[in-house]
């Protein structure tokens, strides 16, 4: 894969200012905040980075042996989201809307031509993809194996109604990027503008969105970024889209994320989850495990968390190496964060 996403990074724009316009954050620990980071069983095997955003401010980070806040880290699933908020930033600018549909030129000829924008962003496209990581599936072949991402998963025939089958495709993410780097129109325009349409305004300086040979950004799985950069994007998402005051998403848009997809009561309209890890398939888990019913996350594979609470005005990112057969759930110690910032 190939960084391309726009120049080399500089630095923050406000070194000496307070997270998120600068570097600092308040050293201050709350000993409840304390006892929950300090458990291993809470922050899980193999964490590699906790950042606790309260309000806007980082209240406490944990970093694992050989991490820091200044390592970027690969968010693997996570990155979808921030995909589907740079969609966000073209319907806002009006080069896609929703209902697109004939989104790819092989598709119009056939049952595909009526797959909208709306129906790749809540993963029902009704197109075949196999998410299996055990297996030279689908998804494996296509990040390690496949030059042009996009043109593979885009070659797939319809297995489903379109709108009606959840289908959780790393596929349809990647073609998600083909289809923005598209709308832009220009290549080189297209390559920078992650960077100049998001990661920039949020001073997001550590991110790197890898693209594939072809020169599309996996827009399912290749984000790399500090610990601390997952959270001013969570933070970002908390905010509704608008960072300083200025709106980069269109109004209700992280609303509309966050409903429930037509064909899922746990996944969104915008690339996201409304149950953390474990519950993908048991909605209303989270609250029967004592999160806020407002809750939502970022996931990626092996154990990348972003939890975002609202009314808690609460932001928890959890990064690491653990397998999902370790069964780790970040619920239960974000539960805990709940609490002990009450």
């Amino acid at each position: 894969a190939k960084a391309v996403a726009g120049a080399a990074p500089t630095s923050a724009a406000l070194p000496d200012a307070i997270w998120p316009d600068g570097d600092k954050a308040d050293a201050s620990q709350d000993p409840e905040v304390a006892k929950v980071l300090d458990d291993p069983a809470m922050t899980g095997a193999g964490m590699r980075a906790v950042v606790v955003v309260k309000n806007g401010r980082i209240v406490a980070e944990r970093y694992g042996d050989g991490f820091s806040e200044k390592t970027p880290l690969l968010g693997w699933s996570m990155t979808k989201t921030v995909n589907a908020a740079i969609v966000g930033t073209l319907v806002k600018d009006g080069k896609l809307a929703m209902t697109n549909q004939g989104l790819f030129g092989p598709w119009k000829g056939d049952g595909r031509a009526v797959i909208s924008l709306a129906d790749m962003m809540a993963m029902s496209s009704g197109l075949e993809f196999n998410e299996d990581y055990g297996d030279v599936a689908d998804v494996t072949r296509m990040l390690y194996l496949e030059p042009d991402m996009a043109g593979f998963a885009g070659s797939k025939p319809l297995t489903g109604e379109v709108g009606k089958v959840f289908s959780y495709s790393s596929g349809t993410a990647v073609m998600l990027s083909r289809l923005w780097q598209d709308a832009i129109g220009d290549k080189d325009k297209a390559l920078v503008w992650p960077r100049t349409a998001l990661f920039d305004p949020l001073g997001m300086q550590s991110a790197v969105l890898e693209a594939d040979e072809h020169g599309t950004f996996v827009g399912s799985s290749y984000l790399y970024a500090t610990a601390r950069d997952w959270a001013r994007f969570g933070q970002f998402l908390l905010q509704g889209g608008v960072w300083n005051g200025k709106e980069i998403l269109p109004a209700g848009f992280v609303d509309w994320m966050r409903e429930p997809a037509t064909a899922s009561k746990v996944y969104g309209k915008g690339q996201l989850w409304i149950e953390g890890p474990g519950d993908e398939e048991n909605p209303g888990a989270g609250t029967a495990a004592g999160l806020p019913k407002d809750t939502y996350w970022m996931e990626g594979h092996d154990g990348q968390t972003v939890a975002i609470i609202p009314s808690e005005q609460l932001v928890v990112v959890r990064l690491g190496l653990t397998p999902a057969k370790l069964g780790y759930r970040p619920q239960v110690m974000v539960a805990a964060l709940v609490k002990a910032l009450h």
